[in-house]
């Protein structure tokens, strides 16, 4: 179905959005409790997917106990109007990052103008009203228009910053809350991309240590030293770029690191990620440029969903960080010692920089109000550090952290203790002891 929500709810004579929202009902009607809205995080993921594959995503028990409701967020997926910037994401993604020059950074920062240039001439008209406290406030729309006086939410990764700021501006409506792969939410986006970063970095030390332990049946063992092995393919990919087809971006270092950055998200990746770099060094980009293509939301063929633009202008409207060019640049050498191998690349984002948009005060998100709410850690998690999770618990007034032991993106569904746990949570509204911990 649809629901109609205005793109100012201050001023609802500006237009609508049209949100696409998917209802699998209860399994076992006679033992449902209500609705549960769910979202996948991005900003910019539908999460209309995933009530429609939500066997993939939750528990028998959940799918027999809850109206799974997802929806695509304002301005994504099928939701209308839906923010297209571009077609051609292999010209203004796939470039030689970090530049190597002067004039390489100045025809980056020409690019990425010229991106927002077509940001604001295919979507101008909704960019300033695509904020996360807009979605938020959408939450609240569809659980009126589901009749529900209470309802219960499960956010993934971004999901958390949206799930935090629905609950902390309508605490009164909120029967349960689960927040797994949380971000500092509170924090700036600095803060939060130094944060980043560090776990990526992290990640990718865990990756080659792995590689290094299990000797020569890795790929690139390279003699016991598979981060040399690694370094020198850096820097052979930057001097020559591999042609995998003449009609894709070249595997540039920019999208060498992107596919390394794809792999750190679980370590399922990381025998593709070996291979892929094995092959690489005998001239064969192919399975580097495939990890590139998951990141960006691609197919083979280079055509690509409108994922990646709906985050950017997501992220750069809530929060757009260093203000100019210079500011972009002189945050450069933090990054670049944050991580010896990701940190020099890390910063040439020049995007939130150069917006049009800027979104009002952001709400300090501390959930003053609402009941207990899980938020869920993981050990092992490259794009939300565990720290960041332990921050937004603590934030929260009833913020409950559990913490999973592996090495992935968010924790539900790890093993059968988070799983046990949450549902458990969820279905009896049973709080779990704080900083719980999940293992195998």
């Amino acid at each position: 179905g649809r629901l109609a929500v205005p793109y100012d709810y201050a001023r609802p004579d500006l237009g609508d959005f049209s949100l696409y929202v998917v209802r699998r009902p209860a399994a076992d009607p006679a033992q449902r409790i209500g609705s549960m809205l769910v979202n996948p995080g991005g900003p910019g993921f539908g999460g209309s997917d995933v009530a429609a594959n939500a066997f993939f995503y939750f528990s028998p028990e959940l799918l027999n106990r809850f109206d799974i409701i997802g929806w695509d967020p304002r301005g994504t997926g099928k939701s209308t109007p839906a923010i297209d910037c571009i077609d051609d994401y292999d010209k203004y993604f796939g470039v030689d990052s970090p530049p190597n020059d002067e004039a390489a950074t100045l025809a980056l920062i020409d690019l990425t103008r010229q991106y927002v240039d077509a940001c604001v001439e295919r979507s101008g008209a909704i960019l300033p009203y695509v904020s996360t406290v807009a979605s938020a406030t959408d939450m609240d729309s569809l659980r009126r228009a589901l009749g529900e006086e209470k309802i219960t939410y499960f956010g993934f990764s971004y999901g958390s910053e949206l799930g935090a700021t629905w609950l902390s501006l309508f605490p009164d409506t909120v029967r349960a809350a689960v927040l797994d792969g949380a971000t500092d939410f509170n924090s700036t986006s600095f803060d939060q991309s130094l944060a980043q970063l560090k776990g990526f970095e992290s990640q990718l030390d865990a990756f080659l240590a792995a590689c290094e332990r299990r000797g020569v049946s890795c790929p690139i063992f390279n003699d016991g030293d598979p981060g040399t092995f690694f370094d020198e393919l850096s820097v052979q990919i930057d001097a020559e770029p591999i042609v995998v087809r003449s009609d894709r971006t070249p595997v540039t270092q920019g999208v060498f690191y992107t596919a390394v950055a794809q792999a750190m998200y679980s370590s399922t990746y990381w025998s593709m990620l070996e291979r892929a770099l094995a092959d690489a060094a005998e001239g064969d980009g192919s399975g580097l440029l495939s990890l590139y293509d998951e990141y960006m939301q691609c197919d083979a063929d280079g055509r690509c969903d409108d994922t990646l633009e709906a985050f950017v202008a997501i992220s750069c409207l809530d929060d757009p960080g260093a203000e100019s060019v210079e500011e972009v640049n002189a945050n450069l050498p933090i990054y670049a010692a944050a991580a010896k191998r990701l940190g020099e690349g890390w910063g040439y984002g020049y995007t939130c920089a150069l917006w049009p948009e800027r979104a009002s005060e952001r709400p300090t998100l501390n959930g003053a109000g609402a009941p207990p709410v899980v938020v869920i850690g993981t050990t092992g998690d490259a794009a939300t550090p565990l720290d960041s999770t332990r921050k937004a618990a603590a934030a929260l007034e009833s913020g409950v952290p559990v913490i999973v032991d592996a090495a992935q993106h968010t924790g539900y569904g790890a093993n059968a203790c988070i799983i046990e746990v949450t549902d458990t949570y969820l279905t009896t509204l049973t709080v779990p002891r704080n900083e719980l911990l999940c293992a195998n």
